[in-house]
């Protein structure tokens, strides 16, 4: 008898519903792809090493949601056969290891294609599938300190400062995956083929910094922190203090906002103008002891719905319950925790959450392999080829 669980497995209602796709489990940017896929409304298949596998988390990491756990030893015949068929059914793979690994297993993308040739084959890299790091072990600030995106992180002009795991893994990671198997699926559609998707934090993060490349070539850049338009080489794009010890940020870029700026702080009159580069040492002054002279929620008083582009710089914990967050219910609580909503929204596919990340490999093998067609489940398990936790 199939469980409820089974019966729901890939009713998500987002724009994806009816695309399969098969998750070989890795960490990081991969998992992040697949957490978007499903919440976009595919039906995501999540193999799991039957022991899991370090930073892979339990039922608190988000990363998983939106699929089940299926634990298969793919160093079992039985297990990868398992795999080819439902990649025979499935429209999408994906997969995170170094290169050649899936291959030497017997689920590369030759494997894949040779029982359904219309399947998309997403690879997840930090140094991509050729090169000569290829075959390196690295992680985020590896990735991104290569493409020169992490030397111009921060503004201390002494040594760069790392945005957690944020620019390589999921921004030039598994977002940039996530748009190339989107446009594989689209073109299998009109070919009737699939392909191979390469996606190398490298490559997304140098085309992630594409503005920063631009402003390189232009005549007099200075390779430097803190010393450009949006790095806080200007006093008018920065972070202030306020007299509580928290912080706002500043953003007021054009002059209709900058005048804004001035007139809600009081300073309309002492205030260097925005064009008096010569003076921007000073109306960094000007701006530092103006806002130390106020808590941050005074200051939020002041500027928040404005265009003066002030914004007070909160922790997560309160980034939950902000006014706007909340109407727009950016975040949600499910199954006990508070989480990001699905994004991007749709006006008619709306994408909701399903499944909650597994509370360790393999919760759900017998009624996802179910779900999938997949027969002779408890054979796989007596023989150690598949396992449920």
């Amino acid at each position: 008898m199939i469980s409820r669980m089974s019966i729901e497995l890939g009713r998500g209602t987002g724009p994806l519903k009816g695309v399969k796709v098969v998750e070989i489990a890795g960490i990081g940017p991969g998992p992040h792809a697949c957490m978007i896929l499903a919440d976009l409304g595919a039906d995501v298949i999540r193999i799991d090493r039957p022991g899991g596998q370090v930073l892979a988390g339990g039922a608190t990491m988000l990363l998983n949601r939106g699929r089940p756990s299926v634990a298969l030893d793919l160093k079992n015949p039985a297990a990868v056969q398992v795999v080819l068929d439902l990649v025979a059914a499935a429209d999408v793979v994906v997969e995170g290891m170094r290169p050649g690994v899936t291959e030497r297993l017997g689920l590369g993308p030759e494997d894949c294609s040779a029982v359904n040739e219309r399947i998309v084959y997403g690879r997840m890299t930090g140094w991509g599938q050729d090169g000569p790091l290829a075959q390196a072990a690295g992680h985020d600030m590896n990735y991104i300190a290569i493409t020169g995106a992490l030397f111009g992180c921060g503004q201390d002009p002494a040594r760069p400062h790392f945005p957690t795991n944020l620019v390589g893994d999921f921004g030039g990671g598994s977002t940039y995956l996530v748009i190339g198997i989107l446009a594989a699926l689209l073109e299998a559609r009109i070919s009737g083929r699939g392909q191979v998707v390469d996606a190398a934090i490298v490559d997304g993060t140098a085309h992630l910094n594409a503005m920063t490349t631009a402003f390189a070539a232009e005549d007099g850049y200075v390779e430097q922190r803190g010393a450009h338009l949006l790095d806080g080489g200007v006093p008018f794009y920065d972070v202030y203090e306020t007299s509580d010890a928290k912080h706002v940020s500043v953003g007021a870029l054009e002059p209709q906002f900058f005048d804004l700026l001035l007139t809600l702080l009081g300073i309309q009159d002492t205030c260097p103008g925005q064009a008096e580069v010569e003076r921007y040492d000073e109306m960094r002054e000007v701006l530092t002891a103006t806002f130390r002279s106020r808590t941050q929620a005074e200051w939020i008083d002041v500027f928040e719905g404005t265009d003066a582009c002030v914004a007070g710089i909160i922790p997560m914990s309160e980034a939950f319950e902000h006014p706007h967050l909340v109407v727009r219910g950016t975040f949600v609580e499910r199954d006990a925790m508070v989480q990001p909503a699905p994004a991007p929204r749709f006006s008619r596919t709306v994408s909701t959450l399903t499944t909650p990340p597994a509370a360790a490999p393999g919760q759900h093998t017998r009624d996802a392999l179910a779900a999938w067609g997949i027969g002779g489940v408890e054979a796989l398990i007596a023989s150690g080829a598949a396992r449920q936790a």
